[in-house]
C-alpha cells in the first residue's frame, strides 16, 4: 500500500498523520471531561445506585453496538473524513449539554449523543489510520496517536481538577467548557485540512469473511472485559473509597501521564515483539489486576490498580495491526464499523447485567472479568507469529483462505 503520508500534498504540516492527531487531541476535552466527572455527578445530583450506573452504560455502548451503520452513512457520499469530523462535533454538544440535566432519564439522553458522536469518530479514525499509514509504522503512529489523546487528558483532567477544586465551579460550567473546546478544535480541522484523497476505495457494504473469525473474536472479548474497567472500577473508587471529583481527576491524570510517555514505546514494542506476544503479555497482566479489584481493601493499591489496568489496554493496538496485517485494504472502512459492533455486543447487556450482580457481590464482577481476560489470552495464542492475508491464524492451513463475497450489502 502506498504510504499516503508521504504523497499527499497538502502541505508540511496538513499531513494526514497530523490531522490523525489534531483529531485525537479533541477527543478527550470531551469525552474525559465527561468521565471525570461522571460518577460524582451521577450519585450527587442524579442520586444513582450501582444498577442505575449499569442501566446508563449500557445505553452509552448502544451507539457503538451500532457502529456497523457507519457503511450506510458512507453510501450516503459522505466521506469518512467528512463523517469523522461530524461525530467530533456531536460529541462536542453531547458532553456540552450534559450538566443541564442532572436526573436519570436527562443523563441517558445526553450520554446517548454524546456517545454516539464518541463511537462513530472512533470507528472513522479506526478506519482512516489503516488506510493512511503503512503497516510498518502502524504500531508507531497508533502509540502516538494515543499519547497525543494521554497530553490532551492531562490537559482535561488539569482544568476539571482546577475547576472543581480551585475555582469551585459547577458541573454544568465544567461540562459546557469541555464541550465547546472540542467543537472549537473540530471547527479548525474541518477548515485547515482539505478533503484527503482515499488510496484504495472501500467496499460500500457490510463485510464479515469467515478469515477474520480471530479479530472478529478477539474484539468481542475485549469488549466484554473493558466494560468491567470502564463501569464497574471507577464506581468502586467513588462508591467504596469515597475518591473526590478532584481526585479522580488526578487518578486519570496520572493515567494519562503514564501513556503519554509509554503509549508510542508500547507501538515500538509491538512492532519487534509482533502481536501474538504483546497482547499475550497484556492478558496475563490483566488476568492478575481483576482479581486482585476483587479483594483489595486500600484505597492506594486501588488505584494502583486502576493505573496498571489502564496501561495494559493501550497494547491492545496490536488487534488493530494485527487485522491491518491481515486484510484486504478495501475490507478496512466496512470491517471497523462491524468489529465495533461486535466490540459492543457483550458491552450493551454487560454493564445492566453486571450491575445487579454488583449490587450483591463487587468482588464477583472483578473475578468475571479475570475470566474474561483468561478466555483472551487462549484467542491470543492463535494468532501466528507472521500474519498475513492466507495466514491469518496458527490453524490457516485448516481453514479455507479464499476471500469470500460480504454477507451483505446495501445498494
Amino acid at each position: 500500500m502506498a504510504h499516503v503520508i508521504e504523497s499527499f500534498s497538502g502541505g508540511r504540516w496538513r499531513r494526514p498523520d497530523i490531522l490523525l492527531l489534531v483529531m485525537a487531541a479533541a477527543v478527550p476535552l470531551s469525552f474525559g471531561t465527561w468521565q471525570a466527572l461522571l460518577n460524582n455527578f451521577a450519585i450527587e445530583q442524579a442520586a444513582f445506585t450501582g444498577a442505575d450506573m449499569g442501566v446508563l452504560q449500557s445505553v452509552r455502548e448502544i451507539p457503538g453496538f451500532l457502529a456497523f451503520t457507519a457503511v450506510f452513512v458512507l453510501l450516503l457520499l459522505l466521506r469518512e473524513q467528512t463523517f469523522a469530523l461530524l461525530s467530533l462535533a456531536v460529541l462536542g454538544l453531547g458532553t456540552a449539554i450534559t450538566g443541564l440535566a442532572p436526573s436519570f432519564v436527562g443523563l441517558c439522553a445526553t450520554t446517548l449523543l454524546m456517545s454516539t458522536g464518541y463511537h462513530y469518530y472512533e470507528t472513522m479514525q479506526t478506519s482512516l489510520a489503516m488506510q493512511w499509514v503503512d503497516k510498518g509504522r502502524a504500531p508507531i503512529v497508533f502509540g502516538r496517536i494515543i499519547a497525543v489523546g494521554g497530553f490532551a487528558s492531562i490537559i482535561t483532567y488539569g482544568l476539571v481538577y482546577g475547576a472543581s477544586e480551585v475555582l469551585d465551579l459547577g458541573y454544568s460550567a465544567i461540562y459546557f467548557v469541555g464541550g465547546g473546546i472540542t467543537l472549537a478544535i473540530t471547527l479548525f480541522a474541518w477548515l485547515a485540512w482539505p478533503r484527503i484523497p482515499a488510496q484504495v476505495e472501500q467496499n460500500k457494504q457490510l463485510v464479515l469473511r469467515p478469515r477474520y473469525w480471530l479479530y472478529y473474536a478477539l474484539t468481542f472479548m475485549g469488549g466484554a472485559r473493558r466494560q468491567i474497567f470502564i463501569v464497574f472500577a471507577g464506581f468502586m473508587m467513588v462508591e467504596k473509597f469515597g475518591y473526590s471529583v478532584g481526585e479522580i481527576s488526578l487518578l486519570f491524570l496520572l493515567n494519562c501521564a503514564i501513556n503519554m510517555v509509554l503509549a508510542p514505546r508500547i507501538g515500538g514494542l509491538i512492532v519487534r515483539w509482533g502481536e501474538r506476544r504483546a497482547l499475550t503479555l497484556e492478558y496475563i497482566g490483566l488476568i492478575i489486576v481483576f482479581a486482585c479489584y476483587a479483594f483489595v481493601g486500600d484505597p492506594f493499591w486501588a488505584a494502583v490498580l486502576y493505573v496498571i489496568d489502564h496501561l495494559f489496554f493501550a497494547m491492545a493496538i496490536a488487534m488493530k495491526t494485527y487485522f491491518q496485517k491481515i486484510a484486504d485494504p478495501a475490507d478496512i472502512a466496512p470491517t471497523a464499523g462491524v468489529a465495533f459492533s461486535i466490540n459492543h455486543i457483550a458491552a450493551v447487556v454487560i454493564p445492566v447485567a453486571f450491575g445487579l450482580i454488583w449490587l450483591a457481590s463487587p468482588a464477583t464482577v472483578f473475578l468475571a472479568g479475570s475470566a474474561m481476560a483468561a478466555v483472551s489470552l487462549v484467542l491470543a495464542r492463535f494468532i501466528p507469529h507472521d500474519p498475513e492475508p492466507g495466514n491469518e491464524t496458527v490453524w490457516s492451513g485448516r481453514i479455507s483462505a479464499p476471500v469470500a463475497a460480504p454477507v451483505a450489502a446495501a445498494e
